[in-house]
């Protein structure tokens, strides 16, 4: 039967009803919001993205063509909120990574590809020096930093990015939709660097749903919201400071996680020949100088302490039984260094060299990559301990050199990448502090 169309307006609109049904069709399996992670093997990441129609999950990459293939799974996310947004979270595994060779990939399946990316295996031994970037309290709107980092992401100055909590403000707001396009922005860092997170408390909605299934951490224990991985001669640890401020969502993750934790640093002192360095990263700080009244600006604030009145599962002193070299939170709108601490007490290694050879952690707070909420301001006196502050949006950057010696820088992005502060922590020995 040949169908006649009277009117060349009446063509017109057929043919865009037929290529609107095309495109939309084609919008909905293409691949987005392509993220890199690693699995906690350095030989092996994994590819993170999302659909909004169920399709394969397929992998091609290769060193000089995509002449290699892997395949994954994926698992349908429905957003809490009324409209109930369903979006399939694709996960697949590259392994057998060839150390410091560089990779080019793409994403999708036999309906639509993503663009092409990039990104470089890492070693997997302890005799190499991991360059990474770090930050916190990143959105959609005023994500100042954003710029600089993708372009510094793409030249290779970084072999990881820790994202320290707070996404998007709000990963779950408008239904999903922010969630969705802070992680189209990001794409131009974490679809080419491993892009590692822990959980704040701006990703609270629905139990952490968002969070939960957006990103692909290592390990089976924590459902992304703690873990650790090895990069050189580090031990990182990621945690969910969170668990202590919802509790409405139950004590056990509380003690889930303490448990973990016990175990884990338990592993890393055993190891300490091999990674001598053990870092831990959390959102939400234990001191901080801040005039907001947040938790960190209380003598006995929950994340040092634990939970108010019964200072159960306290993690300071955890930390610092462990000898934890370093601790890196966001939360505050602002950078701060403080000298090496410990029971609100300063732990210098000496007058003269702070951190050469400390007598307790150094804190780091970096929240100020840049968000709608703004920058933080601080009390007029800073705490004993605080050594260096400043509200400037920016980031932090950290080279591990060796066993010895560890490089932190902070980037001021209102001055155009000027670095502001730095510090060399020097230790002769790791492990339990005298």
């Amino acid at each position: 039967m040949l169908l006649v169309l009277p009117s060349p307006w009446l063509r017109g609109v057929f043919v865009g009803i037929c290529l609107l049904a095309v495109s939309t069709g084609q919008v909905k399996t293409r691949p987005e919001q392509i993220h890199v992670s690693l699995s906690g093997s350095s030989s092996e990441l994994v590819l993170t993205w999302s659909t909004f129609n169920a399709t394969d999950s397929v992998v091609e990459y290769g060193t000089t063509s995509l002449n290699l293939r892997a395949t994954g799974g994926s698992s349908l996310f429905v957003d809490g909120g009324s409209l109930h947004r369903p979006q399939y979270i694709h996960r697949v595994s590259l392994t057998g990574l060839q150390a410091g060779q560089r990779y080019m990939y793409h994403v999708g399946s036999a309906v639509a590809w993503s663009d092409l990316f990039f990104f470089t295996a890492l070693r997997s031994d302890a005799s190499w020096s991991p360059r990474v970037a770090l930050f916190g309290d990143m959105g959609n709107e005023n994500a100042q930093s954003l710029p600089r980092l993708q372009s510094e992401a793409q030249q290779g100055m970084y072999d990881a990015v820790l994202h320290v909590g707070d996404f998007a403000y709000d990963m779950n707001t408008d239904d999903g939709l922010v969630g969705d396009e802070f992680m189209r922005q990001i794409e131009a860092v974490a679809a080419y660097v491993p892009y590692m997170t822990c959980v704040g408390n701006h990703e609270n909605a629905y139990n952490f749903s968002h969070y939960k299934a957006r990103f692909s951490m290592p390990g089976d224990d924590g459902a992304n919201m703690f873990y650790s991985f090895d990069l050189g001669p580090v031990h990182f640890v990621g945690i969910a400071t969170e668990f202590y401020f919802y509790l409405q969502y139950g004590l056990f993750q509380v003690l889930h996680q303490y448990e973990w934790l016990q175990r884990d640093l338990e592993m890393a002192n055993q190891n300490r020949a091999e990674r001598p360095w053990i870092v831990t990263f959390g959102h939400r700080p234990m001191y901080c100088s801040d005039d907001d009244g947040d938790d960190c600006t209380h003598s006995e604030s929950i994340t040092r302490v634990g939970i108010p009145y019964l200072h159960l599962f306290g993690l300071e002193k955890l930390f610092y039984d462990h000898g934890v070299d370093l601790e890196l939170w966001a939360h505050e709108h602002s950078y701060e260094r403080f000298w090496p601490v410990y029971n609100e007490e300063t732990r210098n290694g000496s007058t003269a060299s702070p951190y050469t050879n400390p007598r307790g952690p150094v804190h780091i707070v970096t929240g100020s990559a840049g968000c709608r909420e703004g920058r933080a301001s601080f009390r007029n006196e800073s705490l004993p301990f605080s050594a260096f502050r400043s509200n400037e949006y920016g980031y932090t950057r950290i080279n591990i050199f060796n066993s010895s010696h560890l490089y932190l820088e902070q980037v001021s992005d209102d001055q155009g990448g000027k670095v502001i502060d730095h510090m060399w922590i020097v230790k002769d020995t790791h492990g339990a502090y005298p």
